[in-house]
């Protein structure tokens, strides 16, 4: 379907913009054309698992649908990995050859330029699910990310779900923003934009922000809004807390926009409130690999503020005792890397509900809910994603299980410190007195990137392992 709607674009509009980058752009027909002509030189190389260790552009985009239109498996390498967390990915895929980086024997990498392949040694083949088309890697809490491997029909269903969804809107123009080497960003910005027909603009992550995995420029994000002038970002929470901060200051960064989805984590309320009241046209969304990236959407004519949106048309959701959320989607990928094939339903690992106009409410990941010393259930995202509300709070991280007091570390707006605690100390009158933040410890560490997963979710295993020692002596009182 991706292949046959690009050669389609190239023949019915071929001189109409596919692709825009800084340096110059690519119409339909230049992009069919490089898409082909790469596909042909990976087969002539006899490559068979294709590692993608690109910063994102054009060419990341022209790469993935070469593989597809070779029947070459990609597999998507995160820019952020660590080397050993790409030497992994590497070995436990069985890649054969790797654009954009390269790796010796001993594992340390070396950058080649955008377009070289660089044909690495293959001395094991894993046996992979059947069909599997793209092994997409999660970011997890040791050195050995998950493979989670997925099919071609999965990956188009998906993507021509989503593009049934936004057709209407009538969009022209969408910026990617968050890492292509994530699958949100692969088939939001990548695919759903080429079945639509329409423009993806696709800078340089540093073109839009981004300073390595944690730092965001406000002033560059603004820059690159006012530039391309989007009508559609998928973005997670601490992105769109940005973008209504700069609406709020500059509204003509924000005048094109028409939707902009927000993900990869639970999005707070209030945050979400001040958007849609200030006239953002935001739309929560619900989500995971394992399930083919989106699984239920928020849309203009079909939103309920505080739910995830409505389960995208063919797939079906239930739950099992613990309140757990199972997913059965044409899109649920084949299994993980190296393990047993999925089942059908898909547990979701996300405690959930579904109300009575078929919105779905998620409630946070069951492994996270934390259980004080007093025997009072929370689920630490609930919170997390409230302070978000809080202008001086950069980043928080709750955590609980087994104390007589909940302990929130905290990394604050430069100087706001003592903002942060005002802010928190408000928000905190209004939580019940087992969910909320009893001690505070300001801390930046929990903003480094190795403590982050590829959306900027926290993982907790590794901070808590961090700073376990300060956590149970902390003994500064909210």
């Amino acid at each position: 379907m991706l292949i046959e709607t690009l050669i389609r674009h190239a023949t019915s509009q071929p001189d109409a913009v596919a692709l825009v980058s800084t340096a110059r752009s690519w119409t339909w027909r230049e992009y069919e054309q490089a898409v082909s002509t790469l596909a042909e030189e990976l087969q002539q190389a006899g490559v068979q698992r294709l590692g993608l260790a690109l910063e994102n552009g054009p060419f990341w985009m022209i790469a993935d649908l070469a593989c597809l239109k070779a029947g070459i498996i990609c597999v998507p390498v995160p820019t952020f990995f660590s080397p050993q967390q790409r030497s992994w990915v590497i070995h436990s895929a069985g890649l054969d050859a790797m654009l954009g980086e390269a790796t010796s024997g001993e594992g340390a990498f070396m950058p080649v330029s955008a377009g070289q392949l660089q044909q690495l040694p293959c001395p094991t083949r894993p046996e992979l699910h059947r069909d599997t088309i793209k092994i997409t890697f999660t970011s997890g809490t040791t050195g050995q990310p998950k493979g989670v491997c997925l099919r071609q029909r999965g990956i188009e269903w998906t993507a021509s779900a989503l593009a049934t969804a936004m057709r209407p809107l009538a969009l022209a123009r969408h910026l990617v923003v968050l890492p292509l080497s994530t699958l949100l960003e692969n088939i939001c910005g990548g695919y759903v934009p080429l079945l639509l027909g329409v423009t993806t603009v696709i800078p340089a992550a540093s073109e839009v922000g981004f300073t390595g995995s944690s730092q965001f420029s406000h002033e560059v994000f603004a820059g690159a809004l006012l530039r391309w002038q989007p009508q559609s970002l998928v973005l997670v929470p601490e992105l769109l807390r940005v973008l209504t901060f700069l609406h709020s200051r500059m509204p003509a960064v924000s005048a094109s926009l028409k939707f902009v989805a927000a993900g990869g984590g639970k999005v707070s309320v209030g945050l979400l409130h001040t958007a849609r009241e200030a006239g953002l046209p935001v739309y929560e969304g619900y989500g995971l690999s394992e399930c083919g990236s989106v699984v239920t959407l928020n849309l203009p004519d079909n939103a309920q503020a505080g739910s995830t949106g409505r389960p995208l048309p063919g797939i079906d959701i239930s739950f099992d005792a613990s309140g757990t959320l199972l997913v059965a989607s044409p899109g649920n990928a084949a299994g993980y890397l190296g393990e047993t094939p999925f089942s059908a339903q898909i547990n979701t690992g996300d405690l959930a509900e579904q109300d009575p106009s078929g919105f779905i409410h998620i409630n946070g990941r069951a492994r996270n809910v934390q259980i004080t010393a007093f025997g009072r259930n929370f689920s630490p995202e609930w919170i997390e994603a409230e302070a978000m509300s809080c202008g001086a709070v950069r980043r928080i991280v709750m955590f609980g299980e087994g104390l007589k007091r909940n302990v929130a570390l905290i990394h604050a707006m430069e100087g706001m410190e003592s903002a942060a605690r005002e802010q928190l100390t408000a928000l905190s009158a209004a939580l019940p007195d087992y969910a909320r933040p009893h001690h505070l410890i300001f801390t930046p560490v929990i903003s480094s990137p190795e403590l982050l997963t590829a959306n900027g979710r926290p993982r907790r295993d590794a901070i808590w392992t961090l700073m376990k020692h300060q956590i149970l002596n902390s003994e500064e009182y909210l």
